[in-house]
């Protein structure tokens, strides 16, 4: 049997009978080809699957390696965020308690006026408004007019901002109170002040 007559995509069952009387160098060659081509075949078609698994698993590795990264850095702050969240509990509670509830308004209403009798002015009308809902808050607008000087306007704005609870003034207009010439001015504002809701739920619930 002559080697150079094999053609590999030519074999057929006769030619592969023959090869077992075929002299030893040929079945040498015929091995070595056989054992090149099964290692080509399992190089793709298990060492190519293993690569691509490899990729996906570093891949996971670098997503998994920021991951923990993110909780490492959260948890070597863990202390610091709770004594912050401490402290805004704290500043939060501080704020409530400025904030009127339903029974104390009545109470402000009271503390407006007298700060603005105390200051001098003369008051024309007094109107609250009555609770206005926010998101988690409600508003709670007075309007005021009331007549006399600057620095007894001056000393009522500031009176009102000393109050132990929150209260902003809005909308300020001043003009004369007499078209012909005076001293004595008037003053137009919204002074309001805030409630907030889920307190003035249990408000309204008692």
């Amino acid at each position: 049997m002559n080697l150079s007559e094999i053609k590999l995509d030519e074999l057929d069952i006769e030619d592969l009978k023959r090869i077992g009387t075929a002299p030893l160098p040929i079945k040498i060659a015929i091995i070595v080809i056989l054992c090149i081509a099964l290692a080509v075949a399992g190089y793709f078609l298990d060492t190519t699957q293993q690569q691509v698994d490899l990729k996906k698993v570093i891949a996971e590795e670098q997503q998994l390696r920021q991951v923990f990264a993110g909780k490492q850095a959260k948890a070597a702050n863990l202390e610091a965020y709770k004594q912050q969240l401490d402290e805004m509990r704290t500043s939060f509670g501080t704020l409530l308690r400025q904030l009127p509830n339903e029974t104390e308004i009545e109470t402000l209403l009271t503390d407006i006026s007298q700060t603005g009798i105390s200051s001098g002015l003369d008051i024309d009308y007094f109107k609250p408004e009555g609770l206005r809902p926010k998101e988690f808050y409600s508003e709670y607008p007075i309007k005021l007019k009331v007549t006399g000087r600057y620095h007894e306007f001056a000393e009522f704005i500031s009176g009102v901002a000393a109050l132990p609870r929150i209260v902003t003034v809005q909308d300020i207009e001043i003009k004369p109170s007499d078209p012909k010439g005076g001293v004595k001015l008037t003053m137009e504002l919204t002074a309001i002040t805030y409630q907030y809701l889920d307190e003035s739920k249990e408000g309204t619930a008692k």
